[in-house]
């Protein structure tokens, strides 16, 4: 009813602001306007308090049927029921393993099933298996702890990689470091060894055409012999 006063008296404000634009020094007119505005202010403000009310008894009523619903089940170990998985806020099917908690706030131990994930939760976070409800697992969730799994065994495939390799680069330094103490001390008692102290064990003097030797062999240089073309005897056939 209010929605059609208010209607009524905005049509009646538009001719009367019309009025007034060909005739702005009526009195009369514009006491009418004022008048008007101030009907439609107060004709709101009562819809938008109706509808208020409207709201606040709906959710009252929500609340009041979900605190009937939860008090008429009495939860028992080893029940069947949906419960909200925290992760995502959706409802899955699992089973209650224990009850704990006062009369008045109970704390279930629920396990999800075809996850073997358990939590502690409210009443208000279970509620009954519906008839000829679709026991498998979501298809969603499953695939995401998949790849989930996947991530993890990749993650520690790559650790374990790298700890082999540090294995290998510190095995490497040690015995780097073991050959180094061991050629010092070698030349401390007067034993060269070629390859340390910036030597190399092939040397080679300042002619090009110089040989190749093993510094610290204990053999002389290679030898080398020219190369030549073989000649062939002229041998007589046979006749």
């Amino acid at each position: 009813m209010e929605k059609e006063d208010l209607e009524t008296y905005q049509a009646q404000l538009s001719q009367v602001e019309l009025a007034l634009a060909a005739d702005p020094d009526n009195a009369e007119l514009a006491s009418l306007r004022s008048e008007l505005q101030e009907l439609i202010n107060l004709t709101k403000t009562v819809i938008s308090q109706a509808e208020s009310a409207a709201l606040s008894s709906k959710s009252a009523e929500t609340s009041r049927k979900a605190n009937i619903t939860q008090q008429t089940v009495k939860w028992s170990a080893g029940d069947e029921c949906l419960a909200k998985f925290s992760g995502d806020g959706a409802w899955y099917p699992a089973r209650i393993n224990s009850v704990a908690g006062s009369a008045e706030k109970r704390v279930y131990s629920i396990v999800f099933k075809g996850y073997n994930t358990t939590e502690q939760v409210e009443a208000s976070a279970l509620k009954s298996l519906p008839p000829n409800y679709n026991q498998a697992p979501s298809t969603k969730r499953k695939a995401k702890e998949d790849e989930d799994e996947e991530k993890e065994r990749k993650r520690k495939k790559n650790e374990k990689k790298l700890e082999v390799r540090a294995a290998k680069a510190k095995e490497q330094v040690a015995k780097q470091a073991s050959w180094q103490k061991f050629a010092k001390k070698s030349e401390k008692k007067g034993v060269h060894i070629a390859g340390v102290a910036g030597t190399s064990i092939f040397k080679t003097p300042d002619n090009p055409l110089g040989r190749v030797g093993v510094t610290g062999s204990g053999k002389g240089m290679t030898d080398y012999q020219a190369k030549g073309k073989h000649k062939f005897d002229n041998v007589p056939e046979l006749a």
